[in-house]
């Protein structure tokens, strides 16, 4: 048998080694001034986060907490470890932004449980406390007219996050909890490189309808106690590609081939009837939310969600009490700078004036 040689660094193949078993494919390792190589490395990446937090920093972000699923599954599990009879608060970013929580706990001497999700029906959370025996307190439940009727989730991971997470996902919150969101601007999905990227001014391209994502909208405290970024309220051009974004999803015409909009509105009502009563059976106390929205945003709701056919309804089929900001002058008025989310002070004073109604709508009738 022949044997054949190659060249220093050349890796040897299988026809160099003819009726010969294979080994592990070797190559050789120039000789490089690894050292240094490795020092100039670490350094060039520690300036470019450098100069990456800085331009985050000076755009006006400032290190927050993400609002990530292992953050909303860490507070649902409190229920499971002792927090059964808490108040707990479920709904969409309205309930979410504009109830504040030290506000509520100087009220009431108690901070509740902040469950609420962006751009999401609080329906499939109603069911999972259902189904939860451990669950035995107080809960609101915030309406946003066009997620709750229309069943819309877009953080429905959140939930599966909580029942499914393992080792790994756990550490890896807590990890960035407590390593990285309290100390770093840039770490927030808006701020990703491939994000900017693909918002950067791009030609339109022809026939292709694109509707501006959701940018950033709130600041948030490490038991995801939430309020507006006031950015939105002092910087014109950010608040104006704010409101732009919802003057765009506002403006999209009725999807095409669903159901009629009533047979639509009776399906996520029956849902919460059974969820309700499956909850009250056990003692817990409710109460439906209607926090404020202005026009032009307000007139689109009423227009597709009329008061009649969805608030008016739920209540009377669930038998739950509601408080609608149309109906109580203390929630009305607050300043709104992108049409359905209250600034940060404006909260503050929003809840100040939706606590005494929530305990007067939860006394015995």
């Amino acid at each position: 048998m022949t044997e054949t040689f190659a060249r220093p660094g050349l890796r040897l193949t299988a026809s160099d080694r003819p009726g010969m078993a294979q080994p592990v494919p070797e190559r050789d390792v120039p000789v490089r001034p690894w050292g240094p190589i490795l020092w100039a490395a670490l350094l060039l990446s520690t300036l470019l986060i450098a100069a990456w937090e800085w331009h985050w920093r000076a755009f006006g972000a400032a290190p927050t907490y993400r609002n990530s699923d292992g953050a909303w599954a860490e507070q649902r599990e409190r229920i499971d470890r002792g927090e059964g009879d808490a108040t707990v608060l479920i709904g969409s970013s309205r309930l979410l932004f504009d109830v504040q929580l030290p506000v509520w706990e100087r009220i009431t001497g108690k901070r509740p449980i902040q469950l609420a999700l962006e751009g999401s029906s609080p329906m499939m959370f109603l069911e999972d406390l259902a189904k939860d025996p451990d669950f035995t307190g107080t809960l609101v439940i915030g309406v946003t007219p066009g997620l709750f009727f229309s069943g819309r989730t877009l953080r429905a991971d959140a939930l599966a996050h909580y029942h499914t997470r393992g080792p790994s996902q756990r550490s890896g919150h807590w990890l960035s909890k407590h390593l990285l969101e309290p100390w770093l601007a840039f770490h927030d999905p808006d701020y990703a490189l491939a994000t900017v990227i693909e918002r950067m001014d791009w030609p339109a391209r022809s026939g292709l309808k694109q509707f501006p994502s959701v940018r950033r909208l709130s600041l948030m405290d490490a038991d995801r106690n939430t309020w507006l970024w006031d950015k939105i309220r002092t910087d014109a051009a950010y608040g104006d590609i704010v409101r732009g974004t919802w003057a765009a999803f506002s403006s999209r015409p009725p999807r095409q081939g669903g159901p009629a909009p009533q047979t639509g509105f009776d399906a996520q009502i029956a849902r919460a009837v059974a969820a309700v009563s499956t909850l009250r059976a056990r003692g817990v106390k409710l109460v439906f939310v209607r926090a404020p929205s202005i026009d032009p945003l307000y007139a689109v709701e009423q227009r597709d969600f009329p008061r009649q056919q969805t608030w008016d309804r739920l209540l009377e089929r669930t038998g739950v009490p509601g408080i609608h900001f149309e109906d109580h002058a203390e929630l009305q008025g607050h300043e709104s700078p992108e049409w359905s989310h209250l600034s940060a002070r404006a909260a503050n004073d929003f809840t100040a004036a939706l606590v005494p109604l929530v305990e007067t709508a939860l006394e015995p009738r």
